[in-house]
C-alpha cells in the first residue's frame, strides 16, 4: 500500500486538506490551501455527517470522539492509510451493526457490519472491560490497523492499540478475524450474537474485501460510555486547535 505524502507550504493561513490528488509523479500529495471557505467546529462538522448518514447504531458521540481522533492522529503523520476511519460503537446492543467504516475523503459510509464484543465483556451490551492478557474482554480506544496474516482464524488483521487502555492489543492477539457466530442466523437461534475472547470479530460475509480495505495503517475507535477511559485518554482530550471546511480539510 502506498504511503501518504504531505507537501507543505508557508501560508498566512494554513488549510491542510484531507483530500488527495496524484501528482505528475504519481505520487500521492496532501494538498495545502489558503481560500476563503466556511469554516465549522468540530462538532458542527460530525453533526452535519451524522446528519447525512443516518446510522442508528451509531451514536453521535462516539462519531464525534473518533473523527477527533482521526484528524490529531493525521496531523501527527500517523496513518499511513488515512483513506477510512471505522468506529465500534459498544454502547450499542451486539444484535444491531455497531461498526461503521467511513470513506474520509467523502465521510461516506462504505460498510455497517455485525462486531462482537470479549465474552467477559457483557452478554448482549459490553460493558466492562480491560487491556489485561487472558481477560477475555474488548478494549476500548484508538488503533492502528497492521498487517494481514493467515492465523487460526484464518484471514486476520493485527492491531496495534495506540493508548493506556489497549496498548497491550498486539502481545494479547487482539485482531480482526471473521467468525461462524458473528451473524444474523445466530442472534435468531440464540437471542444474542455470539462472543469473542475478546477481537472484533466480523461476519465471513465481504469480510475479505473490508479487511483490505482498512490495513496498512488506517484508524479504528472502539467507544463506549466509560467515563474513566473518556477522561483519560490523550486523544478524546486534546485541545482542538483547528476548524475544518465543508470539505473536511483541516484549517490550522
Amino acid at each position: 500500500m502506498k504511503k501518504w505524502l504531505a507537501s507543505f507550504m508557508l501560508l498566512p493561513v494554513l488549510y491542510v486538506q484531507h483530500s488527495f490528488v496524484k501528482s505528475n509523479d504519481n505520487t500521492l500529495h496532501e494538498n495545502i490551501i489558503s481560500e476563503e471557505k466556511s469554516l465549522l467546529s468540530l462538532k458542527e462538522f460530525t453533526h452535519d455527517i451524522y446528519s447525512r448518514i443516518a446510522v442508528s447504531s451509531l451514536s453521535l458521540d462516539a462519531l464525534n470522539y473518533s473523527i477527533k481522533g482521526y484528524y490529531q492522529l493525521l496531523l501527527a503523520g500517523k496513518l499511513t492509510n488515512s483513506q477510512y476511519l471505522t468506529v465500534i460503537d459498544f454502547s450499542q446492543s451486539a444484535n444491531e451493526e455497531r461498526m461503521v467504516v467511513l470513506e474520509t475523503q467523502t465521510w461516506n459510509v462504505v460498510r455497517t457490519s455485525l462486531v462482537a464484543h470479549g465474552m467477559k465483556s457483557g452478554e448482549e451490551y459490553a460493558d466492562t472491560f480491560s487491556n489485561n492478557e487472558h481477560s477475555h474482554q474488548s478494549s476500548l480506544g484508538f488503533y492502528l490497523t497492521g498487517e494481514i496474516y493467515d492465523g487460526k482464524h484464518g484471514y486476520s488483521l493485527k492491531l496495534d492499540g495506540l493508548e493506556f487502555s489497549n496498548n497491550k492489543a498486539r502481545d494479547r492477539g487482539v485482531v480482526i478475524h471473521a467468525a461462524d457466530y458473528v451473524n444474523h442466523d445466530y442472534i435468531k437461534q440464540n437471542g444474542r450474537l455470539g462472543r469473542s475472547h475478546g477481537c472484533p470479530a466480523l461476519p465471513r460475509e465481504g469480510y475479505t474485501d473490508l479487511v483490505d480495505k482498512i490495513c496498512g495503517g488506517s484508524c479504528v475507535f472502539i467507544y463506549a460510555k466509560q467515563v474513566d477511559y473518556l477522561k483519560k485518554s490523550t486523544l478524546c482530550t486534546a485541545p482542538e486547535k483547528w476548524m475544518i471546511d465543508c470539505q473536511g480539510n483541516l484549517v490550522l
